[in-house]
């Protein structure tokens, strides 16, 4: 797995890395019906901000059409600016228990690839502009 350090200085991994990559073994099957559970949307990040007591976290806050909410991530040791994501559409799961960190409430989940491999996080994106608040599944 990457690590840190072995990312290029605009973020992104080093090629040999992305080459030398092995996918992690798969998780155990679930039924539809657990993925039919989560609630995936599309979100356009409309503000991003500083979170004081943390040192990874930022306060995002999402537009999904019909309303906004604040979605903290861990993008600050991720991205040399986290401001680049602003005005992007990404996906975030809605429907999870809403969860305080670092005195600030997160109302949400980012979706991020990456991540759980090591590499340095990209966002998961609807290919083309779509409607905020869009559910995709």
């Amino acid at each position: 797995m990457s690590g840190a350090n072995d990312r290029v200085s605009d973020g992104s991994a080093k090629g040999s890395d992305v080459n030398q990559f092995k996918p992690a073994v798969l998780k155990p099957n679930v039924s539809i019906g657990d993925v039919e559970k989560l609630d995936v949307r599309v979100g356009t990040i409309v503000g991003v901000e500083e979170v004081p007591k943390s040192n990874k976290l930022v306060k995002l806050v999402v537009d999904f059409g019909d309303h906004t909410r604040t979605i903290l991530a861990g993008l600050k040791t991720e991205r040399a600016d986290p401001q680049e994501i602003r005005g992007r559409q990404a996906l975030f799961v809605v429907n999870l228990e809403p969860k305080r960190m670092a005195g600030e409430v997160s109302e949400g989940m980012l979706f991020d690839i990456g991540f759980a491999d090591g590499i340095t996080p990209v966002l998961a994106v609807p290919e083309r502009a779509v409607p905020a608040g869009v559910r995709a599944g």
